[in-house]
């Protein structure tokens, strides 16, 4: 698994951009990939150096339309990394705040 097959897509939330003040970026993240390895990722694509990585789990919600059977989203991984004090930050997050 690549380093971009890990990392799928930032999260682009109010809450998520609030915390980029704090050097915590948040990304959806392969199910299958440990912390060690999302830390790996984001150092490899974005050249920074990352402290700590927080992640977590969501189930699908059941969601119907109308009066059709009821469907489910996809399941996902989430994964908030906390860069170190040294480290640059992600360029990608500072275009959008």
């Amino acid at each position: 698994m690549t380093a971009y097959d890990i990392i799928r897509k930032p999260v682009v939330t109010e809450a998520s951009m609030m915390a980029t003040s704090d050097r915590q970026y948040t990304f959806v993240v392969d199910k299958r990939a440990n912390k060690t390895e999302i830390a790996s990722a984001i150092e490899k694509i974005f050249d920074v150096k990352v402290e700590k990585v927080n992640t977590m789990n969501y189930d699908g919600k059941k969601k119907r339309m109308g009066n059709g059977p009821m469907g489910k989203r996809p399941a996902y991984k989430k994964a908030v990394v906390k860069l170190t004090e040294d480290s640059k930050t992600i360029e990608l997050f500072d275009e959008m705040v």
